[in-house]
């Protein structure tokens, strides 16, 4: 009689997480991160606050959408009318089942992923926020995947803005106002909330300001080639 041999366990993927104020880049700098893992032979799938496939799971995927659709996708007024402590929950609610349909499985079975839009942000915007708790902020973010890397990108909000050529919402200024000194204003306040987590949380802080777009990409990639000992 032969045994069979179980098949082997596939490495654990990693995590990678960008970070950092409205219009530092981030979104463009986890897309071309996505695109070279896969091109250097790895497994890797791009995970954006509008990711809601689950994988082999229709019911869940439509689930998933429909809490997203509440979220990101919803009247501006009513996320006036519901206050912040309810955005909290709603939000820490996506990014329970994100991490748990989506991240840890692809995880476990080898899939690197590239997280874009992480809930440091939130944290940072509700660090500067005096009618919500910071410490009920940071609880109900806690039991999320800690990533194997987080990519700070740093840039200060005036010249975030200049990339952003004056386009912003009320939410990117902290419903403040709407000129440009409310965006530069509560971005920088953001930013220093980003960099007191970076302190704490030993983060690969890239200081992007005159960058462009190649360059930002190169040297993230080969930082992060280098930490996670990936090819890339």
């Amino acid at each position: 009689m032969t045994l069979g041999i179980p098949p082997a366990t596939p490495a654990r993927g990693r995590e990678i997480t960008v970070t950092g104020i409205d219009g530092a880049g981030k979104s463009t700098l986890s897309a071309r991160l996505h695109r070279a893992l896969n091109a250097a032979g790895h497994t890797a799938i791009l995970v954006g606050k509008n990711s809601t496939e689950v994988p082999t799971d229709p019911q869940l995927s439509a689930y998933v959408d429909q809490l997203n659709e509440l979220v990101y996708r919803r009247d501006p007024r009513v996320a006036q009318a519901c206050g912040d402590q309810y955005w909290l929950l709603a939000l820490a609610a996506w990014y329970t089942l994100q991490d748990r349909l989506v991240i840890q499985p692809a995880l476990a079975a080898g899939t690197h992923v590239v997280l874009d839009n992480a809930h440091h942000k939130i944290l940072a915007r509700y660090a500067v926020n005096p009618d919500v708790p910071l410490r009920l902020s940071e609880q109900v973010f806690a039991h999320l995947t800690q990533p194997d890397l987080v990519i700070f990108l740093r840039i200060g909000a005036r010249e975030a803005l200049a990339r952003r050529k004056g386009e912003f919402t009320s939410l990117e200024t902290g419903h403040s106002g709407s000129g440009d000194a409310d965006f530069i204003h509560y971005q920088d306040a953001v930013l220093a909330q980003l960099r007191d987590q970076e302190q704490r949380g030993g983060w690969l802080s890239l200081d992007v300001a005159g960058m462009d777009r190649d360059a930002v990409f190169k040297t993230a990639a080969g930082a992060m080639a280098d930490r996670l000992q990936l090819t890339i």
